[in-house]
C-alpha cells in the first residue's frame, strides 16, 4: 500500500550553511590512505611539513602555518597571539568572531570586542577612523587599540578587495595597529576576484590570518597563518595549551594535502560561486523578491513575502531567517544548478499565487 503524495517525505535541499555540507571524496580518500600506516605524533610527520610548506608556497612568502580544527579555535588562537590582554580588537558588528564564536576572542585574549560598522560586513574605513579617534580619548582607563579584523568573505557575502584591505591596513599601520583576516571563506573571496591569495592578503597588510577548509569541501581543518614568522615565536605552545594539538595531526594535513592538491580549493569555491550567481540573477527576476546584500561569493540574501518563505520551507528548503521577510540562502560544492533551479521555481510559483 502506497502513501498518499501529500504524504511522501518533502525531498530537504540545504541552502543552510556550507557548513552543512558533505566532504569532498579526495579529502575523504586522503584520510583513509593517511589511516592505513602509523606516523609520527604531534606533527611532527612529513607529510604536516609538506602542508605547512605547500600553504606558504600558495602566498608566496615564508609564512608560520599552524594546523588546528575549528575556524573558532584558529580565530581565538590567532587573536591571542596579537593582542594583549588590555588590548581592544576592531571588527565589524556582524564579525563572527562578535556573534557565533560564544566568546572564545575574549576568553582567549582578554581583551576587548569593539564594532565599527559599514555596509555589507565590511568595515568603513572613515567609521574605523572615529572609533579609533574616541577610542584614545581617556587614556589608560580605556582597552588599549591593538588589532582589526576583518572578514573575507564577510558574514554578509561581499568581497574586500585587495584595495579596500589596503585602506584599512593603511589605518591600521598608521596607528601601530596589526591587521588580521578571518578567511573561513576565503577561497570563495580568491575565486569570486581572480586575485592572488599573497595580493588578497600580506600584499595588502595583512599580518595574520584563518585559511578555512571546513566549508569548502574538508570534514575538519583550519589554517592559521602568520605572514611575519616572529609573531608565531610561542604559537607552538599557545595551540597545545588551547587543546588544538591534535596528537594525530597529519589527518588534519592530509584533509590540507587534497584541499591543495590540483587547486580543489578553487574548484569548490567557483563552483559555490557560480551556483549563488545562478540563484541570486533567477531570484532577483521573481516580483516580490530583492537582493540585500552583493552575491559576490556563495551567501544569498534576499528579502521576500513571508508567505513565499513560508512555501520554501513547506517544500523542504532548508536556510536561515536572517529578519522579518529577509533570508540568507548558502551555496556549496555539493549544490547543483538542479537545486538552485528548483527553489527558483518554486519561489516563482508562490509569486504567482
Amino acid at each position: 500500500m502506497h502513501a498518499a503524495a501529500s504524504e511522501r517525505p518533502v525531498r530537504k535541499r540545504i541552502f543552510a550553511s556550507d557548513n552543512w555540507a558533505g566532504a569532498h571524496p579526495r579529502i575523504i580518500d586522503a584520510i583513509a590512505r593517511c589511516a592505513k600506516d602509523s606516523d609520527a605524533a604531534y606533527g611532527e610527520d612529513d607529510l604536516t611539513r609538506r602542508v605547512e610548506r605547500r600553504i606558504a608556497d600558495i602566498f608566496e612568502r615564508e609564512c608560520a602555518v599552524f594546523l588546528v580544527g575549528t575556524g573558532t579555535a584558529a580565530n581565538a588562537l590567532a587573536l591571542a597571539a596579537l593582542t594583549p590582554p588590555y588590548g581592544a580588537i576592531y571588527c565589524h558588528p556582524d564579525a563572527h568572531i562578535n556573534t557565533d564564536e560564544s566568546g572564545a576572542p575574549e576568553m582567549y585574549t582578554g581583551a576587548k570586542l569593539v564594532t565599527a560598522d559599514g555596509p555589507h560586513g565590511k568595515i568603513d574605513p572613515g567609521v574605523l577612523q572615529t572609533t579609533l579617534d574616541e577610542a584614545t580619548v581617556h587614556g589608560v582607563h580605556r582597552v588599549k587599540p591593538a588589532l582589526v579584523c576583518l572578514t573575507n568573505q564577510t558574514e554578509l557575502g561581499a568581497v574586500y578587495t585587495p584595495s579596500e584591505i589596503s585602506a584599512l591596513s593603511g589605518i591600521a599601520t598608521s596607528r601601530s595597529l596589526r591587521l588580521f583576516q578571518d578567511g573561513a571563506r576565503f577561497a570563495n573571496a580568491v575565486s569570486a576576484l581572480g586575485r592572488s591569495p599573497a595580493e588578497m592578503t600580506w600584499k595588502a597588510g595583512v599580518d595574520a590570518m584563518t585559511f578555512g577548509a571546513t566549508k569548502n569541501g574538508a570534514v575538519a581543518a583550519e589554517a592559521i597563518v602568520f605572514f611575519h614568522p616572529e609573531d608565531a615565536r610561542d604559537f607552538g605552545h599557545r595551540r597545545k595549551r588551547g587543546g588544538q594539538l591534535w596528537s594525530k595531526l597529519r589527518f588534519l594535513s592530509a584533509q590540507f594535502d587534497a584541499y591543495l592538491d590540483n587547486d580543489l580549493w578553487l574548484t569548490n569555491a567557483a563552483h559555490a560561486n557560480a551556483m549563488a550567481r545562478r540563484m541570486a540573477t533567477d531570484l532577483t527576476g521573481i516580483p516580490g523578491v530583492t537582493l540585500v546584500h552583493p552575491a559576490d561569493g556563495n551567501e544569498v540574501f534576499v528579502a521576500m513575502p513571508e508567505e513565499m518563505i513560508v512555501g520554501l520551507e513547506r517544500d523542504g528548503f532548508v536556510f536561515y531567517r536572517w529578519g522579518p521577510g529577509f533570508i540568507r540562502l548558502v551555496t556549496m560544492f555539493t549544490t547543483t544548478a538542479e537545486d538552485v533551479d528548483d527553489l527558483t521555481a518554486s519561489a516563482r510559483r508562490y509569486a504567482a499565487a
